[in-house]
């Protein structure tokens, strides 16, 4: 479930470089592996929680449900300072300017559209999983 989220943030990475007509290269590269351990952080947030409170006795609707409700402060915290952390390297000039640019660009797009969908798509993967993993144990 957690993987999941990875290529929904590299589309969001790949719109905004073809949005601004950057090209895939060694920078732009490096961004996408920090993007990839930042949102992968936001769906074991969710996840492990909300497998914490299925230990805990709520039935998996209520258990996801509560997750993306209570982990939802954080993970938008971390994701607005990436994003205010990448805004100078999106805007750089100057010597060196084209590589940070890259970099930025890169954690801006994929942050926030891998953010998106991880508030809305790992809830739903979640219950389909959980609810077939609990249909096979029970049969």
């Amino acid at each position: 479930i957690v993987l999941f989220t990875i290529p929904l943030s590299i589309f969001g990475a790949l719109l905004v470089m073809f949005i601004t007509h950057s090209t895939m290269n060694i920078y732009s590269e490096i961004g996408l592996i920090t993007l990839v351990g930042l949102i992968s952080k936001h769906g074991i947030l969710m996840v492990e929680f909300a497998n914490q409170l299925q230990e805990a006795g709520k039935n998996i609707k209520e258990a996801i449900i509560a997750a993306a409700t209570i982990r939802l402060r954080p993970i938008l915290m971390t994701t607005a300072a990436m994003v205010l952390g990448a805004v100078p390297l999106a805007l750089a000039s100057g010597a060196g300017a084209v590589s940070r640019r890259q970099i930025g660009w890169v954690i801006i797009g994929g942050m926030l559209v891998g953010t998106i969908f991880t508030l809305f798509i790992v809830p739903t993967v979640y219950t389909y999983i959980a609810t077939k993993k609990e249909q096979t144990s029970s049969s």
